[in-house]
């Protein structure tokens, strides 16, 4: 169950804590698909990273007691992605599912942005904060440009520069990313709040 935060400030704190715990939990399979490319191969990685997502999804309902959409839909092209690189022994299929899911998630926040009553990063954080509404919207801009750079990134390392450091980059260097805008995004949130919320 999600609590109003009695304060502007410690409101802005949860919703970056919470943002940070579930980006803790959804490292993990990328930690054991780091590990098992290491070990083995790219598609003994792509199996096991499947497997790790798919645990992932247990743990996050036995935490929490329910499943965001988000995490059940990447779940779904982490299964299918990975299946595809198994099935044909082609790694372009795993490499391709980060921008795929980078885009999709992107065309989200737009389509809210622009046909929806809220954006979708009002939808999922409003409970927590009461910002201005050009703030949201502000947020709902950067996070689908952020995801769309990120996806192009991929597209730039995955096909002309070596497997190592795609696979580098996509456990270390995208979570680093986001990690590091999730913090922006937090002051800028934090900046925005009404003074006296702040105290």
């Amino acid at each position: 169950m999600i609590v109003r935060a009695p304060s502007g400030a410690l409101a802005g704190h949860a919703a970056l804590t919470g943002m940070t715990m579930k980006q803790l939990l959804d490292f993990l399979p990328l930690v054991v698909f780091f590990i098992f490319y290491k070990l083995y191969d790219i598609f003994v990685a792509s199996g096991a990273l499947v497997v790790a997502t798919g645990l992932a999804l247990v743990a996050s309902w036995v935490l929490y007691r329910k499943l965001e959409k988000m995490t059940i839909f990447t779940f779904v092209l982490v299964a299918v992605f990975g299946t595809l690189t198994l099935v044909f022994h082609n790694d372009e299929f795993i490499k391709w599912k980060v921008t795929v899911i980078y885009t999709l998630f992107a065309l989200a926040l737009l389509f809210s942005q622009w046909f929806m009553k809220q954006p979708l990063i009002q939808t999922m954080l409003g409970k927590e904060l009461e910002l201005p509404d050009h703030v949201w919207r502000n947020l709902n801009i950067a996070w689908a440009l952020f995801f769309l750079i990120c996806g192009l990134a991929n597209i730039y390392v995955a096909f002309w520069l070596p497997q190592s450091v795609w696979v580098n980059f996509k456990v270390f260097g995208l979570t680093g990313l986001t990690l590091l805008f999730t913090l922006l995004s937090g002051v800028y949130i934090w900046r925005k709040m009404p003074q006296q919320e702040q105290k």
